[in-house]
């Protein structure tokens, strides 16, 4: 059986590398044809988010100061290797640490920019990031209290799906993916849409093959970002793989949906009701379950 795990570990993990900034881009493409057949227009092709890259690739490379592209690279560096640790089956703890440490390197790329809108941008993303990490480190303990370990691959092989013991860490989980995927009404830092106030928010200062490695960085995370939803669903049983990536398209889309339907709200609210979401159906959940252990109705 290790062997067998280890394998399917192997083979997650290339699949992860290579194939996840390819589903990324089809699935920022599909965001951007759906939102615009919901604004009544007819959107461009689904295709785009990969011209506007390779465009972008093509550019002169102009930045601020070479201290910003090393902070880019560390950026870069640590989504990938995020999700790599996830994709092999690692440890979810060691998860959190790099996607955190990731969050923090794009912050400092933008304040050493030393430009206004950069730093207010930058900014944002630290009040997004105290409004969400809550919510993310309850996910990583509920999946302990649940299935008694931190290990991915020991997840995926338990005989029970997580989301039975979890559903109001699945439903917080999905409401702070909105910040995650930085779409209306919490797209506080930046925006891959034209209607940003700040100009660009924490990418103002940022062009050619460095935004160009950013939009890719983009794509591996919200692949990884969907890998949690998918650890939600999907169990020892072979058919939970289809049904888990199914219900990773729909949240995807459902964030689609609500990126289009919400106006831009300020970033009190987004902390207020984060942490009333992690309280509520987060904390509760966790408690629940732990009870339901010692009373030894589930083990």
């Amino acid at each position: 059986m290790p062997e067998e795990f280890g394998a399917i570990n192997i083979i997650s993990l290339v699949a992860y590398l290579v194939l996840a900034p390819f589903v990324g881009g089809l699935l920022a493409g599909l965001d951007r044809k759906i939102s615009a057949r919901m604004q009544g227009r007819f959107g461009p092709p689904i295709l785009q988010p990969f011209y506007d890259v390779s465009k972008l690739r093509q550019k002169e490379g102009i930045t601020v100061n070479k201290v910003q592209d090393f902070y880019m690279g560390a950026f870069f560096f640590f989504i990938i290797l995020t999700g790599a640790f996830f994709f092999a089956g690692g440890d979810l703890l060691l998860v959190i640490f790099t996607l955190t440490t990731a969050s923090v390197f794009l912050i400092v790329a933008a304040y050493s920019s030393n430009s206004p809108y950069a730093e207010v941008g930058a900014e944002r993303e630290l009040l997004s990031m105290m409004a969400y990490e809550p919510m993310v480190l309850l996910v990583i303990i509920g999946f302990y209290v649940a299935c008694g370990t931190f290990n991915v691959s020991e997840i995926l092989a338990a005989d029970i799906p997580a989301i039975v013991y979890l559903p109001g860490l699945f439903i917080g989980y999905v409401f702070i993916l909105t910040l995650k995927f930085r779409k209306s009404p919490f797209d506080l830092s930046m925006s891959h849409h034209g209607h940003q106030e700040l100009v660009k928010g924490l990418t103002t200062e940022m062009s050619g093959k460095t935004l160009a490695w950013l939009e890719i960085a983009h794509w591996y995370e919200n692949v990884f970002l969907l890998g949690i939803v998918y650890l939600f669903v999907a169990f020892a049983d072979v058919w939970s793989i289809p049904v888990a990536v199914v219900v990773c398209l729909l949240m995807y889309f459902f964030e689609t949906y609500i990126d289009n339907n919400y106006a831009r709200m300020k970033w009190q609210i987004a902390i207020n009701s984060s942490w009333i979401v992690a309280v509520t159906f987060g904390f509760v959940n966790i408690c629940a379950i732990y009870l339901l252990q010692i009373f030894g109705i589930i083990r």
